[in-house]
């Protein structure tokens, strides 16, 4: 087990992962003297895969745990499903010293935290990921959000968990996509942050891919401190923390522009970096071979780094929505491995030039 802290002033956290916590989890919060229940807000497609042990491990803990299932994906993160767990709690007498617990991937995250922001002021809120994304990325740093048909993560909060915990375990449980999809992330932190995960992952994926928890429970904790340096940092997201977009501009653009029912988070995100490294090297920003440097890895990896976009003039429009446009379309783009600097000024007829090149329609 390995605990990593996330150090906010006033209100730090730890993040601890390891094979088989999810039984320790009650054991694990932090103090929580008043709370009587435990409100799990689950993803349906997680409640058989460890819900049971949870639930046990809380009532040890002398909480009383309530099943809130919610859609599996970005399909749970909308106001409708947003608005039912508010009328849920309501019915139920929920009170502001219970605890929501996040059981389930990113999306699952990002909808309990905003439910546990919101609700009576906020409730305190302790995030357990299922899926490799939630692990490594989602469920760490307080960004809370669900969607609008406009864009992706354009309703929430930032409201830091009180504690993760992340069981490395699970993550055998997930569809081989779904796992795939979550080292597009880690693939993120070793372009943009770590040169020595990316040469990690260059030089033998083979033990990432096959799940090992030996291999998997240092490397979560190596993506949860990167996370946790960033965060402290820059808990809002306008310095620093940035970098951690990196890829998520054309990512996001996709996944909205396909109606969150096309490319996972992470394939969307995959594309989005290598559009990233090919902006990057026209821009003269980046050194070259960065682009197929980042292809070979995804490719490594089983992600997918091409393949049919939407309208260039869509994408473009789109780009338009995203949460860093200021004043023009911001990306993240690297200089090189390890070296990520904020582009304002990206031209559109090359961005066009690019998504076209990358086959998107003109």
């Amino acid at each position: 087990m390995v605990r990593v802290t996330v150090p906010i002033p006033g209100r730090p956290y730890d993040v601890v992962v390891g094979a088989g916590v999810l039984a320790r989890v009650g054991a694990l919060l932090p103090e929580l003297p008043k709370a009587a229940r435990a409100f799990v807000v689950a993803d349906r497609a997680v409640v058989d895969h460890g819900f049971g042990v949870l639930a046990g491990s809380l009532k040890e803990a002398g909480l009383d745990p309530v099943l809130l299932s919610v859609p599996s994906g970005e399909e749970a993160k909308s106001l409708q499903v947003y608005g039912t767990l508010l009328h849920q709690l309501a019915t139920q007498e929920a009170h502001r010293d219970d605890v929501v617990v996040a059981f389930g991937g990113g999306s699952t995250g990002d909808l309990a935290g905003f439910v546990a922001s919101t609700y009576m002021r906020g409730l305190p809120l302790v995030q357990v990921p299922t899926t490799l994304t939630g692990q490594v990325d989602a469920a760490i740093g307080g960004k809370t959000a669900v969607n609008l048909p406009e864009g992706k993560n354009l309703v929430g909060t930032f409201f830091q968990p009180r504690a993760v915990i992340a069981d490395v375990e699970l993550l055998a449980t997930l569809r081989d996509r779904d796992y795939r999809s979550g080292l597009a992330e880690v693939a993120k932190y070793g372009l943009a942050l770590d040169p020595g995960l990316l040469e990690q992952l260059e030089t033998d994926p083979a033990p990432v891919l096959a799940r090992d928890p030996a291999v998997l429970e240092p490397l979560v904790a190596r993506c949860a401190g990167l996370k946790a340096v960033a965060v402290v940092e820059d808990e809002r997201d306008t310095g620093a923390r940035l970098f951690l977009n990196y890829g998520h501009t054309l990512g996001h653009a996709l996944e909205r522009l396909e109606a969150f029912e096309g490319r996972s988070h992470g394939e969307a995100i995959a594309i989005g970096m290598v559009f990233a490294a090919r902006l990057a090297e026209s821009l003269g920003t980046a050194v070259s071979g960065l682009a197929t440097r980042t292809s070979r890895l995804l490719a490594s990896l089983g992600l997918e780094t091409d393949g049919s976009l939407p309208p260039v003039s869509d994408v473009l429009a789109a780009f338009r929505l995203d949460k860093k446009f200021h004043g023009g379309v911001r990306f993240v783009l690297l200089e090189d491995v390890g070296r990520p600097v904020i582009v304002d000024d990206a031209p559109a007829d090359l961005l066009a030039q690019i998504l076209a090149e990358m086959g998107a329609t003109r």
